[in-house]
């Protein structure tokens, strides 16, 4: 807040001491120091501009007149350290305030994502920070190779370049539970796209955005499925940066009846584990194959081996299961069995 003029009380007393300074040349008491600091902080708090602080109090100073160069010398340094004690009580409230504000911010992000949030307060926190509950949100969730909290190095650059340049959009950005989360206005897919570009940039493995959703509860769910789009790149192995949520909902699916997708990866897949060596490397030869679009070709050069040795496994996978990769008609069951396999970490973790 800029005001044209500072009010007297935070000026209290520094007339008088900048004619003694003149006078006799002394300095600033421990006292008189102290009582800077506080009005310092009193003016922070009440939202005063520090550019016309400084300039009320040298306006203050020119109504002394030295007597001579060393007069101007005493007084010039009691300027100086009237001015140094009132910055220094200015800038710890400031501090403190930044503090608190953070803190609140954090309180009402993890509640906000968590749904452990009481409905009235959470409306005026989120009056407080421009977050409109009855639109919907969307929430990216950014992670790295290390947990990031709110004094990281990536999280305190992700959140200025973002920030600057979106701040005045309803976006939040917090550290929650080792994450980089940015909590966006749907409809705004520019923000999340430049969060995630900037994370990844930063240094950030790998960032997932939700799907917007109506409503607090809806951030929550948005914040929730974007945990579950790591949960699956890390499971699928996934090599892009940056995934979204609607890309992927198959995933969901397959996972949400884990019991059925339990017995289709042991029914389909389950023979594999009778051949020699075991199901691994004949499930690692299904999954790029289907990764290769089924042309034998390019599966073959991804797996480092010959065209010949790469048909002879499919021939296996044949007379183990019974399905032909090869063959439309069985294909797509058994490529969702390879799926089920690397969400359930199969052969590993058994059946």
């Amino acid at each position: 807040m800029t005001v044209d003029n500072l009010p007297q009380t935070f000026l209290t007393g520094y007339a008088e001491v900048l004619l003694k300074a003149s006078a006799t040349g002394r300095r600033l008491t421990r006292e008189e120091l102290s009582s800077h600091r506080a009005m310092g902080a009193r003016a922070a708090e009440a939202g005063y501009d520090w550019r016309q602080i400084l300039r009320e109090h040298l306006a203050a100073g020119r109504v002394v007149r030295p007597r001579s160069a060393a007069d101007l010398d005493g007084v010039l340094a009691t300027v100086g350290q009237a001015l140094d004690a009132f910055a220094d009580g200015y800038q710890r409230a400031q501090r403190a305030a930044a503090h608190t504000h953070d803190a609140a911010r954090r309180a009402f992000i993890g509640g906000l994502l968590s749904g452990t949030f009481d409905p009235e307060a959470l409306a005026v926190d989120a009056e407080r920070f421009g977050l409109q509950l009855s639109h919907a949100h969307s929430v990216a969730v950014a992670v790295g190779v290390e947990p990031y909290d709110d004094t990281h190095a990536v999280t305190r650059k992700v959140s200025t370049d973002t920030l600057s340049r979106f701040g005045s959009r309803g976006v939040l950005l917090a550290a929650v539970d080792g994450a980089l989360v940015c909590v966006t206005p749907g409809g705004q897919d520019d923000v999340p796209a430049h969060f995630a570009e900037r994370a990844v940039a930063a240094g950030a493995v790998r960032v997932a955005i939700g799907r917007a959703r109506q409503g607090a509860a809806g951030c929550g769910h948005s914040y929730r499925e974007a945990l579950g789009v790591l949960s699956v790149a890390d499971r699928m192995a996934f090599e892009e940066p940056v995934l979204h949520a609607v890309d992927l909902l198959v995933f969901p699916v397959l996972t949400r009846d884990r019991q059925a997708l339990t017995d289709l990866v042991q029914t389909m897949l389950g023979p594999l584990e009778q051949a020699r060596g075991g199901a691994r490397p004949l499930l690692r030869t299904l999954s790029v194959y289907f990764d290769a679009g089924c042309v034998t070709a390019e599966a073959a050069r991804r797996l480092s081996l010959s065209v010949r040795a790469l048909t002879y496994r499919l021939q296996r996978v044949r007379a183990l299961t019974g399905s032909d990769p090869a063959d439309p008609r069985h294909r797509y069951a058994l490529q969702t069995a390879v799926i089920g396999a690397r969400l359930l970490d199969w052969p590993e973790n058994g059946p």
